[in-house]
């Protein structure tokens, strides 16, 4: 039973040590059409065709009054196919919504859209399409469904003008759509008589060529869907801070002469999650990257700057005043609560520059008490050139407000305009160069350093097959929506492991890899025992994959086990040849083996010539005392005869007492003296 089980462990430790693999993508060569439609990849019609094996993928071939057309199963909207360069969006046929329109079955000014999109992967992408309506003399307006912020707008053409071209009217979206409502308000008469139209959401790209009427039922969209886990049984739309990336190899890495690393990125797909996306703005100095989330400009990405990674961005100046504003001002910071940034402790001071003020730091402007303060130098002429005062600010700062109130009045013709600011203090130096005289202050923003992650010590690792930086020096991998692994081929910090000594990886060229913990709200990245999912904390190696983990319990246990069963198969040989031994020691002491001893120990007769045989020797010399061996039989036994292993001739006689429980020592020592008597006489046997 124990051997079983020792294998049968051993043969299921693969199962525990197997990696996780992700399901293989559909056939992305299925070449499936459905009337005069294309199906495009990660779409498809039979099992193994669209992604994933994911049914939000699935068409169905409907066959229709103008013939067979595809429809997207689960949202029920026909596929007009692929028109767009970009690999994740699809044009749909969207229905057009009818305001006002009697005949057409509604009469209402305000009409929920036809296509609900919410709780699906789906929704009509801003950067394709249009709000368009058709009619004449309304204002036209798309809302979300509170119907109290309203996205676009559009004026329709005057009623009865002949070069209307169009027929209506069209504006921009500026987000992205699940579900809206539209509504019509007469522009010239509100309350005079209600005119028809319609409302719609279109592909701008074939706006000028598509021609539409307020007949027309269906119009051209296009739907983009969220970079969530294609991989999932079911794909929802996504929470912005929770949204895993799509694997992209074509993405955009630069703005202007400014490398973008992951997890930052420009295109959808190229950043980890919605706080990280970056837009690059054209400017009067080129283009530049911001940082959409908090719509900073981004200056610097690092990786490992002292315990955390980090982004320098230029933040705007948070408090000025002049002479001529009498009291106390109030700035407020950029808010960062509930983002994945705040402001670095280790690399951020809070700066005042100016003279005869109380420069105050408070976390919100609630606050009744300041959480810093610093007070600047006295005014006069020696000093207001260049004055200065800072102190450091709290851990995990968010956000934060200024007050700055004059202590020390002057009259002098160079008292300087007041400011207050969080900036980053390896930059100090250049700042106070730069404005060598606070009387002709023309600084707006300051350099500013944010943490949005802390750095953890664990066993990772990723390879070339993974994202590089544009230079390669250095590599990473998601671990789950709130980690990353990050390795490089130096060892450039206190939190870096050498994953080529000792560990169950396989060594590449990046071996230097440590973990990043995202500063999102919630992730206790400050204690030392979180590990990503799928990893174990372990106060020597700390963070350590679980999977890995198993592999060494598992041969641990193994080993032991077997080593253990070896022991006990061992331990009762010993005993089975010991239990052995005693048994022949009773059993010769019983047979009269003692007897025959001390007969032996006397020296009578031709005991010089007299040979002892083991059991075994005899057995075989009498082909175990085989019936045909027999020579004869008396009343103390049976005599056979035998053959000794180099050829001689020999009588053996088999004492009937072997067959006793209980031997009589009578006949014992009748039997034993036999023996003497026969070991003197010269037989010829």
């Amino acid at each position: 039973m124990g051997v079983s089980f020792v294998f049968y462990f051993i043969l299921q430790l693969p199962w525990l040590i197997r990696p996780v693999t992700s399901l293989e993508a559909g056939d992305s060569g299925c070449s499936e059409t459905c009337g005069t439609v294309s199906i495009p990849y990660p779409f498809g019609i039979k099992r193994g065709c669209y992604a994933y094996n994911n049914s939000w993928f699935r068409v169905t071939c409907n066959e229709t009054a103008d013939g067979p057309k595809p429809f997207i199963t689960r949202i029920n909207l026909e596929l007009l196919g692929k028109f767009w360069l970009d690999n994740k969006v699809v044009t749909i046929n969207n229905p057009v919504t009818y305001l006002n329109c009697g005949d057409k079955g509604d009469n209402s000014t305000i009409s929920p859209s036809s296509v609900n999109l919410q709780g699906t992967p789906f929704f009509f992408s801003n950067q394709h399409n249009t709000f368009g309506s058709i009619g004449c003399g309304n204002l036209a307006t798309v809302f979300r469904n509170n119907q109290i912020d309203p996205i676009a707008s559009c004026v329709q053409h005057s009623c009865g003008d002949p070069s209307l071209g169009f027929g209506g009217c069209y504006a921009l979206i500026s987000e992205q759509l699940t579900s809206y409502t539209t509504s019509i308000a007469e522009v010239k008469n509100p309350a005079g008589r209600k005119r028809c139209a319609s409302a719609f959401l279109f592909d701008s790209n074939q706006l000028p060529s598509w021609k539409i009427s307020i007949n027309t039922t269906h119009v051209p969209a296009i739907l983009e869907w969220n970079p969530c886990d294609l991989e999932a049984a079911l794909c929802f739309d996504v929470d912005k801070s929770v949204a895993l990336p799509y694997k992209r190899d074509d993405c955009s890495r630069s703005c202007g002469n400014f490398d973008i690393s992951y997890p930052f990125g420009i295109e959808s797909g190229c950043y980890m999650n919605e706080w990280f996306r970056v837009t690059c703005k054209e400017t009067t100095d080129g283009p530049k990257p911001y940082i959409s989330s908090i719509n900073l400009q981004l200056l610097k990405i690092s990786f490992s700057d002292n315990s955390e990674s980090t982004v320098v961005v230029n933040n705007s100046i948070t408090y000025f005043s002049c002479l001529d504003k009498n009291g106390e001002t109030n700035g407020v910071s950029v808010n960062l609560t509930d983002t994945h940034f705040s402001f670095s402790h280790s690399f951020n001071r809070f700066v005042s520059i100016g003279c005869g003020s109380l420069a105050t730091f408070l976390r919100s402007p609630k606050d009744n008490y300041p959480a810093r303060g610093c007070q600047q130098p006295y005014c006069d002429d020696s000093v207001t050139s260049n004055a200065t005062c800072s102190i450091d600010i709290p851990t995990d700062l968010r956000s934060f407000a200024v007050n700055m109130k004059e202590i020390n009045p002057s009259h002098s013709s160079r008292r300087s305009c007041g400011s207050a600011f969080v900036v980053d203090k390896r930059y100090l130096e250049t700042i106070n160069s730069d404005q060598n005289d606070t009387s002709n202050w023309t600084l707006t923003h300051v350099p500013t350093t944010l943490r949005w992650a802390t750095l953890k010590r664990g066993i990772c690792n990723c390879s070339s097959n993974n994202l590089s930086s544009i230079n390669n020096e250095y590599c990473w991998k998601n671990l789950g929506q709130s980690y990353l692994c990050v390795c490089t081929n130096e060892d450039d910090n206190n939190f870096s492991t050498d994953i080529c000594q000792d560990q169950p990886y396989t060594c590449t060229y990046y071996r230097y890899c440590y973990m990043l913990c995202l500063d999102a709200p919630g992730n206790k990245c400050s204690s030392s025992s979180s590990c990503p999912d799928g990893y174990q904390y372990s106060g020597v190696i700390f963070c350590f994959n679980k999977i890995c983990f198993l592999y060494y319990i598992g041969c641990s246990t193994s080993l032991g086990t077997l080593f253990a069963l070896l022991g006990t198969w061992h331990l009762y040989k010993v005993l089975d040849r010991r239990k052995k031994f005693k048994l022949k020691q009773k059993y010769f002491r019983r047979n009269g083996g003692l007897l025959l001893q001390q007969q032996l120990s006397r020296n009578e007769g031709n005991i010089e010539k007299l040979r002892l045989f083991g059991s075994k020797e005899l057995e075989k010399a009498t082909d175990h005392y085989n019936k045909n061996r027999v020579l004869g039989q008396g009343g103390q036994g049976t005599v056979y005869k035998g053959m000794l292993a180099d050829g001689t001739i020999v009588a053996v006689k088999k004492s009937k007492l072997m067959e006793e429980k209980i031997i009589d020592k009578t006949k014992l020592e009748q039997f034993i003296n036999e023996v003497m008597i026969l070991s003197q006489i010269n037989h010829r046997n």
